[in-house]
């Protein structure tokens, strides 16, 4: 792999925002929140909107976009406090990876008192988000964090890291639901399970990347598990992905005009298994972020359904 220039991240898109705008000071803090890929807040993000949308189907009220707002302000400050705690805790070992090893903190860029100093300020901003909703909502929200904590350790004893990247993950489908109903139910359960088999899919995918480096310093995931077969295994999770998220729609009696827009989520997740090329990490980094367009198709499809 080509080095980066100096300061910037390897897996990052060069000229991306953070790159060409941001100050000079601002830069290594912003790319260790990975402000400069969007992808991993924007997956953070789409349970809290699929489950807004499927209250607001079962509730009967109108979707609410305020709290829209709230969850993506939330999935950005989160999302930045979870990756600098994962680069505090894995930077001996991103300091072996070569996509890695250019983050700020194996890089030398940030200290490990700055880096948790600013995964502080972070945490606070999400906190100051959470309080707007209802006593319920703060109480899951909260609960989240015990996820976000254990995580990062997965990697090391376990070949199933992404199972518990999906358990915190996909922790939205849980809370919006709860914003809008002021307490859990079966859909979002059940959109919650969807959401975490989405979550081992597309990281399966995303750790094809590494899969040569994870072999040689022991780190674990689920593309070293599934080696040779991991489209079946991406297959096989996605499909129970798309079943669960039927199953959870099914619950709260949408129109027909959800049932229709569903098939362009289920269509992206077919075309990923369809394509995926094992050996190929350009692609698979295309088919991992091409999973935001999914989440758009699915909170349109339900958001629609509850305007028509």
């Amino acid at each position: 792999m080509q080095e980066p220039k100096s300061g910037t991240v390897a897996d990052a898109v060069r000229g991306n925002w953070v790159d060409r705008f941001a100050p000079d000071a601002a830069k290594p803090y912003l790319r260790m929140s990975r402000l400069d890929r969007p992808i991993g807040y924007q997956l953070l993000f789409w349970p809290c909107a699929f489950s807004l949308g499927l209250a607001s189907i079962a509730t009967d009220t109108p979707f609410n976009w305020y709290y829209l707002v709230l969850f993506f302000i939330g999935a950005i400050a989160m999302r930045g406090a979870g990756c600098t705690f994962n680069d505090i805790v894995d930077r001996d070992i991103d300091d072996k990876v070569a996509r890695t090893r250019s983050r700020p903190i194996p890089s030398g860029q940030v200290s490990i008192k700055q880096a948790t100093v600013w995964m502080v300020a972070q945490a606070l901003a999400g906190l100051s988000v959470l309080v707007q909703f209802n006593t319920t909502t703060i109480l899951f929200g909260i609960a989240s964090l015990a996820l976000v904590a254990i995580y990062p350790f997965m990697k090391r004893i376990t070949f199933w890291p992404q199972l518990f990247l999906g358990l915190a993950f996909s922790w939205g489908a849980l809370v919006g639901w709860t914003a809008i109903a002021g307490a859990i139910a079966w859909p979002a359960i059940v959109m919650y399970l969807g959401c975490i088999a989405w979550t081992i899919g597309y990281d399966t995918i995303y750790a094809l990347q590494d899969i040569e480096d994870d072999v040689l310093i022991g780190v674990k995931s689920t593309a070293r598990l599934a080696g040779e077969h991991v489209r079946a295994f991406v297959a096989t999770f996605y499909a129970a992905a798309a079943i669960l998220w039927a199953v959870s729609a099914w619950l709260v009696a949408p129109g027909l005009p959800f049932w229709v827009l569903f098939l362009v989520p289920l269509g992206l997740l077919a075309w990923q298994v369809a394509t995926l090329e094992r050996f190929n990490s350009a692609k698979c980094l295309m088919h991992f972020k091409s999973n935001h367009w999914l989440g758009v198709a699915l909170t349109a499809a339900l958001v629609v359904d509850g305007l028509v």
